[in-house]
């Protein structure tokens, strides 16, 4: 299985989208593609969930289903993040497939599940929010079968896997906060995050190499295939040994070597080199988070370091760069704007990593400054994707620029 990942992350070619061959139509566009209204939808709910959150905790909200940092973990991992995955995986998974992902209607009414879930979460409505919020990753990995499955496009069937594995860790969540399960809490969050953690070693290392050897004359990055094996064992094993709920030594055994790992992928695609492309460094900025992530869990497991900080590194930092980075990639490669990245693109990638920095860095050497590095992080973050939103709209909107569609 392993082999076949990693042999799929040399030969797929993630973005290159064959367009349909209807004609483009002017105006409003944006239900042509996937990617158009799930990343105006991500990036406007990142920048407004911090907000949501803080009338939560101002009692202003009357008696949600979910409350502080369970809304706030259930909504980053299965609203935010799930909706930049599925974006992203309607859009790549036409040319994959040369078969239609969903749009129009069908693409609309993805997006309306996906809000109801938003919605339903902060109503008292628990089963109801559980349904929308289980039935979302389930109908996307059901849309991406049609596409993948008739054309045998095997290569990336484990999208399908992933999507599912989402859905069921969703479930768990859900039935913990109902109490209709003896499901141990933060199980279905623990499992999410090991989900996100092999979606971004997979893609990082599909993406992150071609994109250096392509914008880089003379980078010729070497390919380590035993180590681009052992990056995406170590992240499976880790997804085995917290559903096994592993713990203590052996736990912090393999996350160590996990975190050396990944430190000598990131090296071998040399990111000194793209300091002067900020779409380039930006992805690695971000990759970098791993390896910290993966430390911070080891030393947490010594109670050295809060296991807070350990999952703001992978959601903050590795999560939220690699996304604001590939949504100002593929948005304007898909809309038939040059590949360069704008000031406001460079903002927004300087407020995300700001952001994870202060998440993360602060509290461990100022923990008396924890409160205040959380107010900031989010201030940090909401600026950053508030920013994207508002740029983007008209660019995600519009038909794109060449005349084609898409």
């Amino acid at each position: 299985m392993l082999e076949r990942l990693t042999t799929q992350a040399r030969m797929n070619p993630p973005l290159r989208i064959e367009e349909p061959t209807a004609p483009a139509r002017p105006g409003f566009a944006l239900w042509q593609l996937g990617f158009r209204p799930f990343y105006l939808l991500a990036s406007g709910f990142a920048a407004l969930s911090v907000g949501l959150w803080a009338l939560q905790f101002a009692g202003l909200l009357g008696t949600p289903y979910l409350r502080g940092p369970a809304w706030h973990a259930h909504e980053m991992l299965f609203g935010f993040t799930l909706a930049v995955v599925v974006g992203f995986l309607f859009t790549a998974g036409r040319n994959w497939s040369n078969r239609p992902t969903p749009t129009g209607l069908p693409l609309a009414a993805f997006a309306l599940l996906w809000i109801a879930g938003r919605v339903l979460v902060v109503t008292p409505y628990g089963w109801a929010a559980a349904m929308a919020n289980v039935a979302f990753p389930l109908a996307a990995a059901i849309a991406l079968a049609v596409a993948f499955l008739p054309a045998r496009n095997r290569r990336n069937y484990f999208f399908i896997g992933v999507l599912l594995l989402m859905s069921a860790a969703c479930l768990l969540f859900h039935l913990a906060q109902l109490g209709a399960a003896p499901v141990p809490d933060g199980y279905g969050i623990r499992e999410a995050l090991d989900l996100l953690l092999f979606v971004l070693v997979v893609m990082g290392g599909r993406v992150i190499p071609m994109f250096t050897d392509n914008a880089l004359a003379g980078a010729r990055l070497v390919r380590h295939p035993s180590l681009d094996r052992l990056s995406l064992a170590s992240v499976l094993a880790l997804l085995a040994a917290d559903a096994l709920q592993l713990q203590g030594i052996a736990a912090a055994g393999l996350l160590a070597v996990a975190a050396a790992v990944h430190a000598l992928r990131l090296a071998s695609w040399k990111s000194w080199r793209t300091l002067r492309d900020p779409l380039l460094w930006i992805l690695h900025a971000a990759y970098c988070w791993i390896p910290v992530h993966l430390l911070l869990r080891c030393l947490a497991q010594f109670g050295w370091v809060p296991a807070s900080l350990a999952t703001h590194a992978l959601t903050a930092g590795a999560a939220g760069g690699l996304i604001i980075g590939m949504m100002t990639r593929t948005a304007r490669g898909h809309t038939g704007r040059p590949l360069r990245a704008s000031r406001t693109d460079i903002a927004c990638y300087a407020l995300i990593l700001a952001a994870a920095v202060v998440r993360v860095v602060v509290p461990m050497g100022m923990p008396e400054k924890s409160v205040a590095a959380v107010l900031g992080s989010a201030l940090l973050w909401s600026a950053g994707f508030g920013l994207y939103a508002v740029t983007y709209w008209p660019i995600l909107t519009r038909a794109r620029i060449d005349g084609k569609p898409g």
